[in-house]
């Protein structure tokens, strides 16, 4: 039987997955609303602030504890490309909120979250705000991809390997 990953690490896990996944379903959804704009925006902000600091925690919880041992059918290759793959999924997931975040600074309006107003990250600039905007819009679809191909790894290994690997994160 393959060896899961403590509570914490689960229970991060989860929190991460359900914040990123109403920031995106939120963030693809507002592009399209006018009426229930700016309430969207509200929310999107506040789950990107909660997702900044919840994979800042997750970050550090994983670099200083040893994951539980990967199933046997895992070989080094694959090994390296799972190492890989998690690397990067941590870059944007942390690269992501403060993209946003500077974009948002960057467009002149006060970033809120949870009732309160944060610093700006970069001064009002109209050109950078631009560049921002579509950098955010880039991570957004490279995250989905990056989820994709996780979830069907995942999938993978679980319903045609059936070697527990999604047990690791679940029981």
């Amino acid at each position: 039987m393959t060896s899961r990953f403590p509570v914490r690490t689960r229970v991060l896990h989860w929190l991460t997955a359900v914040a990123v996944f109403a920031a995106l379903l939120i963030g693809f959804t507002m592009t399209n609303q006018i009426g229930s704009h700016s309430a969207l925006v509200a929310v999107h902000m506040t789950l990107g602030i909660s997702i900044l600091v919840i994979v800042i925690v997750r970050a550090a919880n994983r670099f200083t504890h040893k994951p539980p041992k990967w199933p046997d059918t895992v070989g080094p290759l694959e090994g390296k490309l799972i190492a890989g793959s998690e690397l990067s999924m941590y870059a944007m997931l942390l690269a992501q909120p403060l993209v946003g975040w500077a974009m948002v600074s960057a467009s002149g309006t006060p970033v809120r979250a949870f009732g309160l107003t944060l610093p700006g990250l970069v001064p009002f600039d109209a050109d950078l705000y631009g560049i921002l905007r579509q950098a955010h819009s880039v991570v957004a679809y490279l995250l989905v991809a990056a989820i994709a191909a996780h979830v069907s790894a995942i999938l993978l290994h679980t319903l045609t390997l059936r070697d527990g690997m999604l047990r690791r994160m679940t029981h």
